[in-house]
């Protein structure tokens, strides 16, 4: 794999010490010679934005959604196959192969081209589905560039159409998830009923877990290759999970492909034990 194949595969930015397990040296330095990557700050690469910025020039827009989140640095879901443009209302259909939106962006809302980090955040939270619009919510808080406080605002001044989402999106979002992985499992979580989980919970004699929920003691954890590729680190891992269910908890574990591709079965699983543990916590309290 090419580094920019593997960047494209994690969600667009990529530490460097992660990019290393996949490729080598020579490989990162030969892609940023050749502009398929870019270095956004010290020890993080991510893909070029250029060709997304050319192309909105081009046709009079902006660069917008997707392609704007991932020229800040922020990881996303899927890394969009064309670049995410916004063009005027009144402006016919151009000859461009993008991801077109009809919209006004106005120019305190724009830096360069490409909208700043709240109008983003709004922009996606509002066109995409809420797994998605929760990963650049996340991938935004946990690098600083917006506060909560600032995305529930923009969020409740926004357009009447997907107004509802972005309040949504603004109200759980939570830059403590580590990646779109964490994001992605927690909006699955959102959607089972009677689960209320928190991020990175420490639990006494296990250690600190992804995600929890302390009243029905659950725990759920993403499992990715990258922390988990020798058997030291499996033998810590089993020593936890061992010592969770000596304490009562149940640990899930679910795997990248599961979460990212495969929602339907983690849903599933996640409804079933929450259905067992509230029926086990019925029967405890009679």
């Amino acid at each position: 794999m090419t580094p920019a194949e593997v960047i494209r595969l994690i969600g667009g930015v990529a530490e460097y010490d992660l990019l290393l397990i996949l490729v080598t040296r020579r490989d990162v330095t030969r892609a940023l010679a050749d502009g398929s990557i870019v270095r956004l700050r010290r020890g993080v690469y991510g893909l070029s934005s250029v060709g997304a910025r050319a192309e909105a020039v081009r046709v009079g827009g902006h660069v917008t959604h997707l392609s704007a989140a991932l020229h800040h640095g922020w990881k996303v879901k899927h890394v969009p196959d064309k670049p995410c443009i916004t063009i005027p209302r009144n402006k016919a259909r151009p000859e461009v192969d993008a991801e077109l939106r009809w919209g006004t962006v106005w120019p305190l809302q724009q830096k360069g081209g490409v909208t700043r980090p709240v109008p983003t955040v709004i922009a996606c939270a509002r066109a995409y589905p809420y797994d998605e619009a929760l990963c650049v919510a996340d991938s935004a808080l946990r690098a600083g560039d917006v506060t909560r406080a600032q995305l529930l605002a923009a969020a409740i001044e926004s357009p009447r159409t997907g107004r509802a989402r972005a309040v949504r999106v603004a109200t759980f979002a939570d830059g403590r998830a580590d990646n779109p992985f964490e994001s992605c499992a927690r909006a699955i979580c959102h959607e089972v009923e009677g689960l209320s989980v928190d991020l990175q919970v420490m639990i006494p004699g296990v250690g600190r877990v992804d995600l929890a929920d302390c009243e029905l003691r659950i725990i759920i954890e993403c499992d990715s290759f990258e922390f988990h590729s020798d058997r030291a680190a499996l033998r810590k891992d089993m020593r936890r999970y061992t010592e969770a269910a000596r304490r009562g908890w149940v640990v899930l574990r679910f795997s990248w492909e599961q979460v990212m591709s495969d929602q339907g079965y983690v849903r599933d699983v996640l409804t079933d034990v929450v259905r067992l543990r509230t029926a086990e916590a019925v029967r405890r309290s009679s």
